[in-house]
């Protein structure tokens, strides 16, 4: 990477480098084992002149969102989460019957159905055609494109100005950030709200939340680079929500320049955590790499004695994050011999470069192994309770992240 891509300065430090993976969500059927499998870079930098932590565009967008693998639909803490959600903005930004709402990156319609129950007119853009279908056929309108300026006037010129334009876990996933901040602009009205969700980096720091790192996330934002690169489409942020999900998020509320007033009071308050952290100087960064070696000695140190000690262990989930996770520590079917998820699109595939086979939930209770590796780490409360069974037979939870723990119970 030669430039900062919100910036443009050459000014770059490395903040860790995971090595050579496959894209997280490209999961491999069958008959493709026998493939090559191509690796990119995963290494993250932050740049010293705006602090935008980011990974070099080695794969556009849409050789991963084209057809996706992920449907947001099955964590049920994540729809509970987009229903809150949508209540809260009704309120802020005043939404009546009249009020049009956007959403980008809209997945299988897990935000839009709760403004369709509220009978508020809405619009999913989502570039993935399977997600996108998946939404439609559950009765939210949703047009098959990525964001850009053109395709948000187009948007606007059709179905009129945004009220409220939602962009959840999506500001991450794009390598032209100042397009598609000019593209939220062109949606949103002159007086309207713009709400967006994205991993906070004082919490991946913080947490070593390493394998958040994956070549879908392009940049990792503080409020303060997030400031910066709302500012270059013309949107200021008032007010910031720090949020559980994903391990530590933070929910940014922009507005257009000409309408946005002052910040509010948390704003400021955010602002202050980042520089204490010292994540607008080297300080802040330079600790993280060897924490992160920690993490995946302290795992493989795990997996290795259990299978010496003839115990079994399996894995919970399939997400993108779980793969960073395998691909770093080398974690193959001698240690992990299969994972399962809810999701069915994922049954019968095989982790990316792990080649992990992806089994249904139920194989768990079948096999009674010894230890379930939670990899959705950060559905921990939700994920205990939907496991708690494993315990019935002496079974024990791991959670490899923020440092490997070993559950008995259901805590």
């Amino acid at each position: 990477m030669t430039r900062c891509r919100l910036c443009g300065s050459q000014a770059t430090a490395s903040v860790v480098d995971l090595g050579a993976t496959p894209p997280c969500e490209s999961f491999l059927a069958a008959g493709q084992l026998d493939r090559p499998e191509p690796t990119y870079p995963l290494h993250l930098r932050v740049c010293t002149d705006c602090w935008l932590a980011q990974i070099p565009p080695l794969i556009t967008p849409e050789e991963t969102f084209t057809e996706y693998a992920y449907f947001s639909s099955f964590s049920t803490s994540w729809v509970e989460h987009a229903r809150a959600f949508v209540a809260d903005a009704v309120e802020r930004a005043g939404l009546g019957p009249e009020a049009f709402v956007v959403e980008v990156a809209s997945n299988d319609g897990y935000l839009l159905k709760h403004v369709v129950d509220r009978g508020i007119r809405c619009l999913g853009v989502e570039p993935s055609v399977n997600v996108g279908a998946a939404a439609r056929d559950a009765g939210v309108p949703t047009l098959t494109a990525f964001l850009s300026p053109e395709t948000g006037s187009a948007v606007r010129a059709e179905h009129g100005p945004a009220d409220l334009v939602v962009a959840n876990n999506v500001y991450a996933h794009i390598p032209d950030v100042v397009g598609f901040t000019r593209g939220l602009r062109s949606l949103v009205a002159d007086d309207g709200w713009v709400s967006i969700e994205v991993q906070h980096l004082l919490t991946l720091i913080e947490e070593n939340q390493y394998d958040t790192i994956y070549h879908e996330h392009f940049q990792y934002y503080t409020v303060a680079s997030a400031i910066r690169a709302l500012a270059s489409g013309g949107l200021t942020l008032v007010d910031v929500e720090l949020l559980p999900t994903h391990g530590g998020s933070v929910r940014l509320w922009a507005r257009p320049d000409g309408v946005a007033g002052e910040p509010s009071r948390r704003v400021a308050d955010v602002l202050a955590r980042e520089k204490a952290a010292g994540l607008q100087e080297l300080s802040g960064y330079t600790e993280f790499s060897a924490r992160v070696a920690k993490v995946r000695r302290d795992l493989l140190r795990f997996l290795v004695e259990a299978a010496e000690r003839g115990e079994t262990v399996v894995g919970y989930g399939a997400p993108g994050k779980g793969n960073t996770l395998l691909n770093h520590c080398g974690i193959r079917p001698d240690l992990l011999p299969y994972t399962v998820d809810r999701n069915p699109y994922k049954h019968g595939r095989y982790t990316p470069g792990t080649r992990i086979p992806i089994l249904p939930p139920e194989r768990i209770a079948a096999d009674r192994p010894d230890y379930v590796l939670v990899l959705p780490w950060n559905l921990r409360a939700e994920l205990a309770e939907q496991l708690s069974y494993v315990h019935d037979w002496g079974g024990r939870l791991v959670f490899p992240i923020p440092e490997l723990s070993i559950v008995e119970g259901t805590s």
